[in-house]
C-alpha cells in the first residue's frame, strides 16, 4: 500500500491526525486539529466539556467523517475511507466509558467471546476451546489481574473489575491502537492506580490514547498530556508543564 503521509513527515506514526476539521450545524466541534501518536506510545488526553474529545474518538474509529484534514494509521491506512466495522478490524480499538461486558456470562466466557477471529455466541461457548486460544485467555486474565474470577459471573465483579475486563475484551481482538474514554471514571482510588499499572504495561505492546479527567490518574500514568479546547491543541508535553500553563489554568483547570 502506497504512503500517504505528506513528504515531510519521515516519522513512523501508529496515529497520524493532521489539520482535521468537523462542523455539527456551523458549530465547529474540532477545528485544524492535529495529533500525531508513535508506535508503542501512550497519551492522555484532557480537556473542559465540548473541547471536541468524543468527537475526535469518533473520527478515528469511522463514525464520524471530518470535513477536512488526513486521518491515518500506520502511516498507510486512510482511515476517513473505512466504517467503524472495518477500523475496528484494520486494529483500532476503542473501549466507552460505560463498561459492556455480558454480565449472564462468566469472565472467562466473555474473554473468550471477545477473541480475535471469534465465533457467533452459540458456537462461542458450545466449541472446544484450543490450546492455544485457552492459553491466551489465562494470559489476559493474569494481565487484567483476574485470573481469580475467572469462572465468575461478570454480573458480581466491580465495577472497577467490570472495567478490567472490557480492556481485557478489547486486547483479547489484538488491535494496535487503543483508544479508551474515562477509565477511572467510578473507580476506587487502589482501582484508578492498578488501571494506571495495566495501562503502562499495554503500552508496550500497543499505542494508547487515554481520554481522562482524573489528573491523579493521568499522573500516575506518567506519559504526554494533550489538552484540547474548542477542537483544537492548546498545551502538549508532561502533565507539570501544562498544569502550569497560564492558558490551560484559564480554560480548565483553573474553573
Amino acid at each position: 500500500m502506497s504512503d500517504l503521509r505528506p513528504k515531510h513527515i519521515e516519522q513512523e506514526y501508529s496515529l497520524y491526525m493532521d489539520g482535521v476539521s468537523v462542523s455539527f450545524d456551523g458549530f465547529k466541534a474540532l477545528n485544524n486539529l492535529s495529533l500525531y501518536i508513535k508506535p508503542g506510545e501512550m497519551r492522555a488526553i484532557i480537556g473542559p466539556n465540548g473541547a471536541g474529545k468524543t468527537t475526535m474518538m469518533d473520527v478515528i474509529t469511522g463514525k464520524t467523517k471530518p470535513d477536512t484534514g488526513t486521518v491515518l494509521f500506520n502511516n498507510s491506512v486512510n482511515l476517513i475511507e473505512h466504517d467503524e466495522a472495518s477500523v475496528a478490524n484494520i486494529g483500532v480499538g476503542r473501549k466507552f466509558q460505560k463498561p459492556s461486558v455480558i454480565e449472564s456470562l462468566t469472565v472467562f466466557e466473555n474473554l473468550e467471546l471477545a477473541q480475535k477471529g471469534g465465533r457467533g455466541i452459540w458456537q462461542a461457548l458450545l466449541h472446544s476451546l484450543s490450546n492455544e486460544r485457552a492459553a491466551k485467555i489465562d494470559e489476559t486474565l493474569e494481565l487484567i489481574a483476574l485470573s481469580d474470577k475467572k469462572y465468575e459471573m461478570a454480573a458480581n465483579l466491580s465495577h472497577g473489575q467490570k472495567q478490567w475486563l472490557e480492556i481485557g475484551m478489547l486486547i483479547s481482538q489484538e488491535p494496535e491502537l487503543l483508544l479508551i474514554d474515562e477509565p477511572a471514571a467510578g473507580m476506587t482510588d487502589e482501582e484508578t492506580m492498578k488501571t494506571a499499572e495495566l495501562f503502562k504495561k499495554l503500552a508496550k505492546k500497543h499505542s494508547l490514547v487515554v481520554v481522562e479527567h482524573d489528573m491523579d490518574f493521568i499522573a500516575a500514568l506518567d506519559c504526554k498530556v494533550t489538552v484540547l479546547h474548542e477542537g483544537s491543541v492548546l498545551a502538549e508535553g508532561s502533565l507539570e508543564s501544562v498544569q502550569n500553563n497560564q492558558e490551560v489554568i484559564e480554560v480548565y483547570l483553573g474553573r
